[in-house]
C-alpha cells in the first residue's frame, strides 16, 4: 500500500523523468519539490516504491525511473489535468472551424491534436451502423456510367462511380432513383442492407437488370458505413522519439499501416467517469504494442460515441496529452452536434 507521500514522490519522479529524460534521484527531488523532508526520508519512500515495482533503477547507483505499473498508478491518481492555454484553445477552434465535410473534419482533428501533443494522433470515425439513410442520388455520367451517392443523418457520405450493363436515359434514371429512394430512404443502415439484399435475393424480373446492378453497388457501400474507420496523423513523430522506446518502433509502424490492431485497442479501452481512457505499456502487449501508451477521450456523435487520442512512448506527458485529447473531443462533439441540428 503506497502512502500519500509515496504517491507524491512517485508523481515527482514521473514529472521530472518526463521533463528531463534522466533518472531521478532523491537529492533532485528535494531540490525541485517542496516536500519539507530530508533526502534520506525521500530515499526510504523511493525504496518502498521500488518494492511495489512502481519505479526501477536502469543502472547501478543511478536514480530511478517509473515502470509501466508506476505510470498506471500515476495516471489513476491524477488530481487534475493540466489546462490548455487560451492560445491552444483558440488554435483548436480556428483549425476545426468550417470543415468541408466529415472527412475534412476528422483529418483536421488529428492534425491539430498531433500539433498540440507532438505524438501520433488517432481518431475513430463516428459509427454509421445505427445511422439512417436520408438521401439517394443517381447521376448519369454517360449512357453506361452512373454516380451513386448515399447520405446518412450522421454525416456519412458514400460516392461511387459504377459501370452499367445497359444504356439508360434520363427518364430511366429518374425511375431508378424513385424506386431506390422509396425502398431505402429513412431506413437504418442495417435495415437498408437487408432490404436491398431482399431485392437481390429474388428472381430477376424483366427490366431489372440495371436496378440489380445498382443494388449490388449499394450493398457494398452500405457495408462501408458499418465498418469501423480510423484516421491518423503524426507518424513521423515516432522516429523523432525513437530513443524513448526501450525496443523497436516497428510494431507501432505496422499497427499504423494496418489499423485493425489500433481499432481493436481503441475500442476495448475502458473509460473513466469523465470519458477519459489510458492504456499503458505492457497493458498493450496482447496487441503487440507493449512499447507504447495510448490516451484517449470519448466524443459524442449523433450515432453514438467514439474516441480521439494519441499514441506514443510510455515516457509521455500524460496530464497534458489527456487534456489535449479531452479539449479536442469536446470541440469535435460540438461540431457534430451543430451539424446535426442544422440538418
Amino acid at each position: 500500500m503506497v502512502s500519500e507521500r509515496g504517491l507524491q514522490v512517485l508523481r515527482a519522479i514521473v514529472q521530472d523523468y518526463v521533463e528531463t529524460r534522466e533518472p531521478v534521484g532523491s537529492r533532485a527531488i528535494v531540490d525541485r519539490h517542496a516536500f519539507g523532508v530530508s533526502a534520506a526520508t525521500i530515499r526510504n519512500d523511493m525504496a518502498l516504491l521500488e518494492d511495489e515495482e512502481l519505479i526501477t533503477a536502469p543502472h547501478t547507483s543511478s536514480g530511478r525511473v517509473p515502470t509501466d505499473k508506476g505510470y498506471r498508478v500515476f495516471v489513476n491518481h491524477l488530481a487534475q489535468l493540466r489546462p490548455l492555454s487560451s492560445a491552444q484553445r483558440t488554435a483548436i477552434e480556428s483549425f476545426l472551424a468550417t470543415p468541408a465535410d466529415l472527412d475534412d473534419l476528422m483529418a483536421r482533428t488529428v492534425r491539430v491534436l498531433t500539433q498540440l501533443t507532438g505524438q501520433v494522433a488517432l481518431a475513430q470515425y463516428p459509427s454509421f451502423a445505427r445511422a439512417h439513410l436520408t438521401h439517394i442520388e443517381l447521376v448519369a455520367l454517360a449512357p453506361r456510367r452512373m454516380l451513386v451517392v448515399l447520405v446518412t443523418d450522421a454525416g456519412g457520405v458514400s460516392q461511387r462511380v459504377t459501370p452499367l450493363p445497359l444504356d439508360v436515359d434520363e427518364t430511366e434514371v429518374a425511375l431508378l432513383r424513385a424506386r431506390l429512394s422509396t425502398l431505402l430512404t429513412g431506413q437504418a443502415v442495417s435495415d437498408a442492407a437487408e432490404r436491398i439484399q431482399g431485392l437481390l435475393g429474388g428472381p430477376e424480373k424483366p427490366g431489372e437488370t440495371v436496378l440489380r446492378a445498382l443494388a449490388a453497388v449499394i450493398v457494398d457501400e452500405l457495408g462501408t458505413f458499418r465498418q469501423e474507420r480510423l484516421v491518423m496523423a503524426g507518424a513521423a513523430t515516432l522516429a523523432r522519439r525513437e530513443q524513448d522506446f526501450r525496443g523497436s518502433i516497428h510494431p507501432l509502424l505496422e499497427a499504423i499501416e494496418e489499423q485493425v490492431t489500433l481499432l481493436r485497442l481503441m475500442s476495448e479501452m475502458v473509460s473513466d467517469e469523465h470519458g477519459l481512457a489510458a492504456s499503458i505499456g505492457t497493458e498493450n502487449a496482447p496487441f503487440g504494442l507493449g512499447e507504447a501508451s495510448i490516451v484517449a477521450s470519448n466524443y459524442a456523435a449523433p450515432s453514438g460515441t467514439a474516441r480521439v487520442g494519441v499514441m506514443g512512448p510510455t515516457r509521455m506527458d500524460y496530464p497534458s496529452n489527456l487534456a489535449a485529447a479531452r479539449a479536442v473531443a469536446r470541440y469535435l462533439s460540438r461540431m457534430l452536434d451543430d451539424d446535426e441540428a442544422s440538418r
